[in-house]
C-alpha cells in the first residue's frame, strides 16, 4: 500500500525549488498559490517575453537560458528561486542542481502529479495548449520513472504530491537554514580550539562569569553551565584531541548546546572523530588516539550521545543580524549563510592546495 503524501512541505528559506510535472499538472497554479510572483521563474513566461507567445517551442533554448540567468541572479543575492517548468528529464534537472551548487543553495524538488487523466482533461480545456493526450502520458511516465532517483540526482529535499487532493491541501512553510541565527544578538563569547583542555576551559568560563556545576552518579557524569545574563558561548570547533580530558570538554559543550546557551561549529578534529565513530577508515594519529582512549574509559551515556552531537555540528553560524559569522578555519563572504558541501569544506579547512598532509588532512593555502 502506497504511503499517503505528506502535505505539509517545510523548505529552506534559501533554496532553488524545482517543480516537476507534466503539462496540465497544475504546477503554475501551485507556484502562484505558495510563492511570491517575483520568486517564480516560468519557462512559459520567458518564452512570452522573447516572442510574445508562451507556447512557442522554437525559442525554448533561449527561454531556458533566460530562466537560468534570472535564477542565478536571485541565488547570487541569497533569494529563493522557483523553477516553473516541466523538468521531466534527469538531464534537465541536472542543470538546476548544478546551478544550486554554484551558489551554495539547497536544491528542492516538488513533484506535482495529479494523474494522466487530469492532465489530459486540463490540456483539452485550454485552447493555448494544443497537446494531444500522448504528451501528458509520456511526460508522466518519464517523471514516475525518475522519482526514485531524485535524491541521487542531488536534491536535498524531495516532496511528492500525487493526487488532486494532496495538491489542493498542501501547505508550504519556510525555515531558516540551520546556520542562520541572525535573530540572536548575543552578546557572545567566542572560544577557539580547546583540544581536550577541560581545566583551562573551566577557568576561562569562570573568568567570563559562567558558573560550572558537576554532578555524578553511578552511571553518568553531567555538568550544568549557567551563563551571565544574556551571554552565549560560540565554540569554534576542535574540542577534542591532544589534551588530557576531551570527555569533559565534550560534556560542557554538549550540555550548553542542548540548553541553548552555546553554539558549536564543526572543526576538522570533530569531523575525523565522527567518521571514526561511524566505522569509516581514518588515520588514527596520536591526537585522535588520545581521545579514543579517553572515551573508552567513560560512562556509556557520553559515548551514546556523542555521535548525534557530532553529526549535528554545522559548518558555521551566522549571528547578530548578519554582522557576525563564526567558522572553524574561515569562510568567504559569499559563502556566509549558505549550505553546500563546498561551504562545509571551506569552513573546516579554508582554501586548500589539493594536497594531503601526513595526518590525512588537506594542506591549507595562505588564503586569508
Amino acid at each position: 500500500m502506497r504511503e499517503p503524501d505528506k502535505t505539509d512541505l517545510t523548505i529552506p528559506d534559501f533554496a532553488l525549488v524545482v517543480l516537476i510535472g507534466s503539462t496540465g499538472s497544475g504546477k503554475s497554479t501551485f507556484a502562484a498559490k505558495h510563492f511570491l510572483p517575483t520568486e517564480i521563474i516560468s519557462s512559459d513566461r520567458c518564452r512570452g517575453l522573447i516572442t510574445d507567445n508562451e507556447t512557442d517551442q522554437d525559442v525554448s533554448a533561449d527561454a531556458f537560458e533566460l530562466v537560468r540567468e534570472i535564477a542565478g541572479k536571485r541565488l547570487k543575492h541569497r533569494k529563493l528561486a522557483v523553477i516553473d517548468a516541466t523538468n521531466v528529464r534527469a538531464a534537465d534537472r541536472k542543470a538546476w542542481v548544478e546551478l544550486a551548487r554554484k551558489w551554495h543553495a539547497l536544491p528542492v524538488a516538488v513533484v506535482i502529479d495529479p494523474g494522466v487523466d487530469v492532465c489530459v482533461a486540463r490540456n483539452a480545456s485550454r485552447p493555448d495548449r494544443p497537446f494531444g493526450p500522448g504528451v501528458a502520458q509520456r511526460m508522466t511516465t518519464e517523471i514516475r520513472k525518475g522519482l526514485g532517483g531524485l535524491q541521487r540526482e542531488g536534491f536535498r529535499q524531495v516532496w511528492k504530491l500525487t493526487s488532486e487532493a494532496s495538491i489542493d491541501t498542501a501547505k508550504v512553510s519556510r525555515q531558516p537554514l540551520w546556520t542562520d541565527k541572525r535573530g540572536d544578538h548575543g552578546p557572545f563569547d567566542i572560544i577557539g580550539d580547546v583540544h581536550g583542555c577541560a581545566d583551562e576551559l573551566q577557568i576561562l568560563l569562570s573568568r567570563l562569569g559562567y558558573r560550572v556545576a558537576w554532578s555524578e552518579d553511578r552511571d553518568d557524569r553531567t555538568v550544568a553551565v549557567t551563563p551571565p545574563d544574556g551571554r552565549k558561548i560560540v565554540f569554534v570547533g576542535d574540542l577534542v584531541d591532544r589534551g588530557p580530558n576531551a570527555p569533559d570538554v565534550l560534556r560542557i559543550a554538549m550540555s550548553m548546546v542542548a540548553a541553548g546557551t552555546a553554539y558549536c561549529v564543526q572543526g576538522n578534529h570533530e569531523r575525523k572523530l565522527s567518521r571514526w565513530l561511524e566505522g569509516r577508515k581514518v588515520t588514527v594519529a596520536h591526537g585522535l588516539q588520545q581521545t579514543i582512549d579517553q572515551l573508552d574509559a567513560q560512562d556509556r551515556g557520553l559515548r551514546e550521545a556523542l555521535p548525534a552531537f557530532l553529526d549535528g555540528l554545522r559548518s558555521h553560524v551566522w549571528l547578530d543580524s548578519g554582522r557576525l559569522a563564526v567558522a572553524h578555519a574561515g569562510l568567504r563572504e559569499e559563502m556566509i549563510g549558505r549550505g553546500s558541501g563546498a561551504v562545509r569544506e571551506f569552513a573546516l579547512y579554508g582554501e586548500t592546495t589539493g594536497e594531503i598532509d601526513q595526518f590525512g588532512l588537506p594542506v591549507r593555502a595562505d588564503w586569508a
